[in-house]
């Protein structure tokens, strides 16, 4: 009987594995679908920083200014506001003191129904739809105020608050206000401490004051964390049996834009569906939202992820290493084209260089790695030589990008890649181009550090540096680890790899605890100063809670950052620029790592999108043929029958024989004895 279920199971394996729908049948519905690989740490927007956190965030919450969607370069409109802020200039003596934006809001928007604003008496919550009563009431210039002081908050802790103490005037102090009080008091009410620098002037308007001039700061007014946030859902998720419960802004937005958070099971799947409340939104004629719903499933592996992708299960998808070769060609002038498997899909390819750099940090507060020494710079400097990520590129990004030789990327003002202007620490220009200085450049550069063939004159063996990742395990990871061992390897140094959960290892980098570590950062906004700010001392991750992750230093950088950040894209801010990155090549805080290029699938179902790299809200514009997907659903996955038939003519060959005997047996005439 045990060999008839197994190779009953074997047969029917085949079939039921076309019957393979991760979703519900629903394909014929306006819903679009997705993956996500890790849940994401905090959909708090004062506090999330991260473009897997933003990407939900920004369809939620709505700051007052978003980019245009088709606008190129990237133009800021209105989102919430009347029109663009009113900016007024107070000098003295000439010079620009202070910045003044006045902000008008739209009447008639409203939240999405939630229960922090009815009444509920729920003793033992689970889940946020324990509560049965939700309502909603209009959004304030009240909420965008009270949203800003939020970023002052202690308990909050937002990652931005170093950058903005910075500017808005009254903010190091309102922290300290709060500070004071939370030791008293489980919960503020921020709107009884007033913030010199944020203002209501009226129901529908607010005044923003900064010190200085800082053109950059329009920006921010188009990212999350100058969502609006209503006191009710501070003090709703203020509760102890809430927080106890992890029921917490975190993970249950509280927004008024075109979506809401409908379910959020960071183990399965995470479900963005249309707000009932939107105020909506005109595109092309068109009312936003267009989708009805967004399903992401957690899929934590890239090959299933793609073959889901190749199904039909999912709309979109990127490019893992792995499934290059299957949908990319180059053309006979090196370009990259789709192959005929895909163009016989009706497969659609974007590409766009990603104004974004993924790098290698030192822990320049680190007494091996870190610090002004020369000892310790000829170090970094060596180390950059060594980590070849020309190869790097090659082997695991089928050549999707750039090495990069700074902090600015390609695509925004300041990056230069020429035979004159280069990283000279790491490259040398040999008469026609631009290439990596010899690996014995870089053991020159060990000897003079005080390590001759990595060898620690301490422990008298090779020196050990601890790297720290984010890493699931899998096969891709464990090949990149193992490729930079070797890199350190070529100087004689024993790399010690500390892998580790995502959301654990950005604990670490907060706290300082990682010596080298990779990091990443993709544009918030088009302009240099977003990415050279991620060196400026003010935004040190440690001792400001910043974005420095590096904790890198230097007086003589600063003060050019703070100039360049106040002039026009003018050849004036591009020497200014050529004389910092000179600057902080020489002190190498950052092995520069890569600048990708962007490789983007869609599906024939799935209207062409307008990529854009600093704009997070662009999920409303999304539009899907959901007939066209059922039908080409059916098409591509029916399910292969002939394995039945095989079965049941192997059944019929083994059991019928067996039945006839049987028949025959029991039918025989009974033998006589005499």
């Amino acid at each position: 009987m045990k060999t008839i279920l197994l190779l009953i199971l074997f047969f029917t394996t085949p079939i039921f594995a076309q019957w393979n729908n991760p979703h519900t049948d629903d394909s014929n519905q306006n819903i679009l679908y997705g993956a996500f690989a890790s849940s994401p740490k905090t959909l708090d927007p004062a506090r999330a920083y991260s473009s897997d956190e933003t990407g939900l965030i920004a369809q939620i919450y709505e700051p007052p200014l978003q980019y245009d969607y088709l606008a190129r370069p990237y133009k800021l409109i209105p989102q919430t506001l009347t029109q663009m802020p009113t900016v007024t200039y107070i000098k003295k003596n000439g010079v620009i003191t202070e910045t003044i934006y006045d902000l008008k809001i739209k009447k008639g928007i409203y939240y999405q129904p939630h229960p922090a604003f009815a009444k509920n008496n729920v003793k033992n919550p689970h889940d946020l739809k324990d509560f049965k009563n939700t309502a909603t009431r209009e959004l304030t210039a009240e909420d965008y105020v009270y949203a800003i002081k939020r970023l002052a908050s202690p308990e909050v802790s937002s990652p931005i608050f170093g950058v903005m103490s910075n500017y808005i005037v009254g903010f190091n102090a309102y922290a300290k206000t709060l500070q004071s009080a939370y030791q008293k008091n489980h919960f503020l009410d921020l709107r009884q401490y007033p913030l010199e620098g944020v203002k209501v002037i009226n129901k529908y308007e607010y005044q923003i004051k900064i010190r200085g001039a800082y053109p950059q700061f329009i920006y921010w007014l188009a990212m999350p964390f100058f969502s609006p946030m209503p006191y009710e859902a501070d003090l709703f998720y203020s509760q102890p049996q809430l927080k106890e419960k992890n029921i917490t802004l975190d993970w249950y937005p509280i927004g008024t834009g075109p979506y809401t958070l409908s379910e959020n099971n960071p183990n399965e799947q995470m479900i963005l569906s249309k707000n009932p409340n939107y105020h909506g939104e005109k595109f092309n004629g068109q009312t936003l939202p267009k989708v009805d719903k967004l399903i992401l499933s957690l899929d934590k592996e890239s090959i299933p992820r793609w073959n889901k992708f190749l199904e039909g299960y999912y709309d979109s998808s990127g490019i893992s290493a792995d499934s290059f070769d299957q949908a990319i060609q180059l053309d006979k002038n090196g370009k990259p084209v789709l192959t005929q498997s895909m163009k016989d899909k009706g497969i659609r390819l974007e590409t766009s260089v990603s104004p974004s750099v993924f790098y290698i940090g030192f822990n320049m507060a680190d007494s091996i790695v870190g610090g002004p020494s020369e000892k310790n710079k000829k170090l970094r400097q060596a180390i950059s030589i060594a980590i070849d990520y020309e190869e790097y590129i090659q082997l695991f990004m089928n050549g999707r990008g750039v090495a990069a030789e700074g902090p600015i990327p390609p695509g925004i003002f300041g990056y230069e890649s020429d035979k004159n202007h280069f990283n000279k620490v790491i490259y040398f220009w040999d008469g026609k181009n631009i290439k990596r200085k010899p690996i014995s450049t870089a053991k020159k550069l060990m000897i003079e550090a005080g390590y001759p063939n990595g060898i620690d004159p301490k422990t008298h063996k090779a020196l050990v540096l601890n790297y720290d990742v984010a890493s699931s395990g899998n096969p891709d990871d464990r090949a990149q680890l193992n490729w930079m061992r070797k890199q350190f390897a070529k100087l004689g140094i024993e790399l010690n790899i500390r892998q580790t959960e995502y959301n654990r290892f950005q604990d670490k980098v907060r706290e300082g605890q990682a010596q080298i570590f990779s990091w990443g950062w993709l544009a918030d906004y088009p302009d240099p100063e977003n990415f050279l700010f991620l060196l400026e001392t003010a935004n040190g991750k440690v001792k400001f809670g910043g974005e420095n992750a590096s904790n890198y230093t230097n007086p003589q950088a600063d003060k050019l950052i703070s100039e360049i950040k106040i002039l026009p894209n003018e050849e004036k801010r591009l020497q200014k620029i050529r004389e910092l990155l000179s600057i902080i090549q020489e002190d190498s805080p950052w092995i520069w790592g890569v600048n990708p290029i962007d490789y983007t699938l869609s599906h024939q179902w799935v209207s062409p999108a307008k990529p854009s790299a600093v704009a997070n809200n662009t999920l409303k514009y999304a539009q899907i043929d959901p007939t066209l997907r059922a039908q080409l659903h059916e098409k591509w996955n029916k399910p292969i029958l002939w394995p039945l038939w095989i079965l049941l003519g192997f059944i019929i060959l083994i059991f019928i024989p067996l039945i006839v005997t049987y028949y025959q047996r029991e039918n025989k005439s009974p033998t006589k004895r005499y």
